[in-house]
């Protein structure tokens, strides 16, 4: 069997690792930052003043 298959319904590319064949991903290079406009400060304000736990949990 082929190391690699190319499936073209799907525009992937596999790669076989034992009996099965597992999808090539590769991550970006870079992190990509996006925007969290006006909301994403309160809610983490929100978190950390009145929701400890779950801000700590978020952390780790």
């Amino acid at each position: 069997m082929d190391k690699y298959i190319y499936d073209e319904s799907n525009g992937l590319w596999y790669e076989l690792q034992g009996d099965y064949y597992i999808p090539c991903f590769t991550l970006p290079t870079e992190k990509e930052h996006k925007p969290i406009g006006l909301w994403g400060p309160r809610h983490k304000r929100y978190l950390q003043e009145h929701k400890r736990a779950v801000y700590t949990t978020l952390l780790t």
